[in-house]
């Protein structure tokens, strides 16, 4: 065990706990919220859900992607050049493009949520989720040397 297996060990927990708490969200509470409460309630608890989720992605998630990415990166020797290089370069281009529309979807989600456009925030919410899913897919896609 190394301190770079910890570095990769948050990194992917981190990202871990994301989606699953976009999938517990969306496939768990959101449909038991939908059956078992009234649209009063329904609003109130799932905007207290979103406003939590937020916070923690704002104050943990955010911090630790960032910190541990930019920490794998060095120490994988990623330059600016080498992201133009076909495979590693190209892919972690990729994901952290997607990455990107991932967090401005969220936020958009947030935004939606909070000024009452329910349909544009069900669709962010599904891009946000859809994306994240590509996301990890592109990081199981990086090559390993």
């Amino acid at each position: 065990m190394t301190w770079w297996s910890v570095v990769r060990f948050l990194h992917v927990l981190s990202a871990a706990l994301w989606v699953g708490g976009q999938l517990t969200v969306s496939l768990v509470v959101l449909p038991l919220a939908r059956r078992l409460l009234d649209e009063q309630r329904r609003a109130k608890m799932m905007s207290a859900v979103g406003r939590r989720f937020g916070i923690v992605t704002a104050a943990v998630f955010l911090p630790v992607q960032l910190g541990t990415g930019v920490a794998l990166a060095w120490r994988k020797g990623v330059t600016w050049a080498s992201l133009a290089d076909p495979g590693y370069g190209r892919i972690l281009v990729a994901k952290l493009l997607l990455f990107c529309a991932v967090m401005a979807a969220a936020g958009l989600h947030g935004w939606a949520s909070a000024t009452a456009r329910p349909g544009l925030a069900r669709a962010m919410a599904v891009a946000a989720l859809v994306g994240s899913l590509g996301v990890v897919l592109l990081a199981t896609a990086l090559p390993a040397t």
